[in-house]
């Protein structure tokens, strides 16, 4: 994998990688009990647990580990949320992906752009072959629009996070490159 996370922008919204004035807009997308709900960790309680992450993400970005980008509004370059490729597997042509908004931008449709441009990358210049998503089941608004995307639910595990006091599951979904192509979004 190519270590340089390229950038990507359209009209409504940009991808780029983070930088370190991001921090605090990070900590305010991951500190929001609300829009982590769903997630497989627990809702950031501290600035530095902000830091730290930015530290992770720089460092993955420079070795391709994984490939995070933030999704920044065009008309201001401000972060709105993030989206990544992560568990990158080269052999068998396979990622998955995981991204979050603030929740001030839901429903705006930028996530979809943001996927769009991310899928777009992942099918055409990595030629991956597929591209998964770990959704927990009660996050409706989510399975839509990965639906939306091409997406198909193949199954579901069972209690597979345990995030504070509540145990989650995990519906699988599955993109062939094939699919997206076919699909209006793609």
């Amino acid at each position: 994998m190519d270590a340089t996370l390229p950038e990507f922008e359209d009209v409504r919204v940009r991808l780029r990688a983070m930088r370190q004035d991001d921090v605090p807009a990070l900590f305010s997308l991951k500190s929001d009990p609300v829009g982590m709900r769903f997630w497989s960790h627990p809702p950031m309680t501290d600035l530095a647990q902000a830091q730290e992450m930015y530290e992770k993400t720089a460092r993955g970005a420079q070795t391709g580990e994984f490939l995070p980008w933030v999704v920044a509004l065009s008309a201001n370059d401000s972060m709105i949320g993030t989206c990544t490729l992560f568990a990158i597997d080269a052999a068998h042509r396979r990622a998955m992906i995981g991204y979050a908004l603030v929740r001030t931008q839901w429903g705006n449709g930028y996530a979809q752009d943001a996927l769009r441009m991310m899928l777009t990358y992942a099918f055409g210049t990595l030629q991956l072959h597929r591209v998964e998503a770990d959704i927990d089941p009660r996050n409706t608004s989510s399975a839509r629009l990965i639906e939306r995307m091409g997406f198909v639910r193949e199954g579901l595990l069972r209690e597979r996070w345990h995030v504070g006091n509540d145990v989650q599951d995990s519906a699988m979904y599955g993109l062939l490159a094939r699919d997206y192509a076919a699909t209006p979004t793609g």
